[in-house]
């Protein structure tokens, strides 16, 4: 291992093999067995999130003593109720008006109160599914919690992603260096994985929105357009999250960037494959990166070996050959490979003395950089 202790960044791997721990968050049933061959839709594990509480102040709507609460309840505790279904009723003298306290909502009498007058209805409990998001066979069963599902794929990294999981077919509507703009996205883009584009602009969010397009790969997105997009500017937490109708990922950065011309190539070559993509990010400690997966099971052993050989040479750390993204200015973005990696400390413009690579970047250029402002591109 080298002693820089580089940890290596962006993920764009051609094949290898991917790992998916599907989890409930509270306890529940777990629906599939070690071994077992799963579709990306299928339900692995079920659980019920408990509904809200309300309360049904019944002292005060029938303007009786707390301790008669009882006594003019129509319903029981653990009983169902029905919106707006009678919970307690009185009577006026000789029967002639009937004064009643309703359920706001449908579910069952939790608790009746004789101390305070007040009675609390629970909501029915909310089914939560999880479905295994990749096809696969499932490795590992977690009891009561879910499974870890196992898959032979391409699996590429974005910068940054806002929207949660989604799957759907890629399609290309436009080239690595052209504007993804609304006139690209047709009615036959519907419920697919949109790729291409050095930004997609505010127009065409708003037409894929509308079409019914599950995600978006593209380079490059203004902040304006994203802030309109969201309702509201975004913050340094983690994305995913958000309540939007599609997934966007961002390859290379804010503003109008190129898509990485190997990146543009691996999507475009798989496209109207079945994939499963997530825009969640997270920047800071315990970085989180969006993904794209392209499952792939035609994929041999010996295929997969070659790769497990490429990793091992990428956890060398910097190394001559090595695929780098340069992550500060003036060449942020820009992809390269490293060419020289001279061992005497470097004086740069700041007047630091630091250690620096020397890389030939896609377009021929060939630059020289501080190591700490690249990232290696795993491969």
């Amino acid at each position: 291992m080298s002693s820089q202790a580089y940890t290596p960044g962006l993920k764009r791997k051609t094949a290898t093999i991917v790992q998916q721990t599907r989890r409930l968050p509270i306890s529940g049933d777990v629906l599939v067995k070690k071994g077992d061959n799963v579709e990306a839709e299928t339900i692995v594990a079920r659980t019920f999130i408990p509904g809200n509480v309300h309360v049904v102040n019944v002292v005060g709507l029938l303007a009786i003593d707390a301790c008669e609460t009882s006594r003019y309840m129509l319903k029981k505790e653990g009983e169902k109720v029905k919106e707006n279904e009678p919970l307690a009723m009185i009577k006026s003298f000789f029967s002639l008006s009937k004064r009643y306290a309703y359920s706001p909502v449908e579910g069952f009498v939790e608790r009746i109160s004789d101390v305070t007058g007040q009675v609390l209805i629970r909501e029915n409990p909310v089914p939560l599914e999880i479905d295994a998001y990749i096809p696969g066979r499932v490795v590992e069963v977690l009891p009561n919690e879910g499974a870890v599902i196992e898959t032979p794929a391409t699996f590429i990294q974005g910068i940054f992603g806002v929207g949660g999981e989604k799957m759907g077919q890629l399609m290309t509507v436009a080239s690595h260096d052209e504007l993804l703009t609304a006139e690209k996205i047709k009615p036959e883009c519907k419920a697919k994985i949109l790729v291409g584009g050095t930004l997609v602009t505010g127009d065409a969010i708003k037409r894929a929105t509308e079409i019914g397009v599950k995600g978006i790969i593209t380079g490059g997105i203004n902040d304006e357009d994203l802030t309109n997009f969201l309702g509201y500017k975004i913050g340094v937490a983690i994305t995913g999250h958000e309540d939007i109708p599609l997934t966007i990922i961002i390859t290379e950065g804010f503003g109008k960037m190129n898509m990485s011309k190997k990146t543009f190539a691996l999507l475009n070559q798989f496209e109207g494959r079945q994939s499963s993509i997530n825009g969640a990010t997270q920047i800071r400690a315990g970085v989180i990166r969006p993904e794209i997966i392209i499952p792939r099971p035609e994929l041999k052993t010996t295929k997969l070996a070659e790769y497990k050989e490429k990793k091992e040479f990428l956890e060398q750390g910097l190394v001559k050959g090595t695929t780098i993204r340069i992550i500060r200015e003036p060449y942020f973005g820009a992809l390269g490979t490293i060419s020289k990696l001279p061992v005497p400390l470097q004086r740069i413009e700041t007047e630091s003395d630091v250690r620096v690579l020397e890389a030939e970047l896609e377009d021929g250029r060939r630059i020289t950089v501080p190591r700490a402002n690249v990232e290696i591109i795993e491969e």
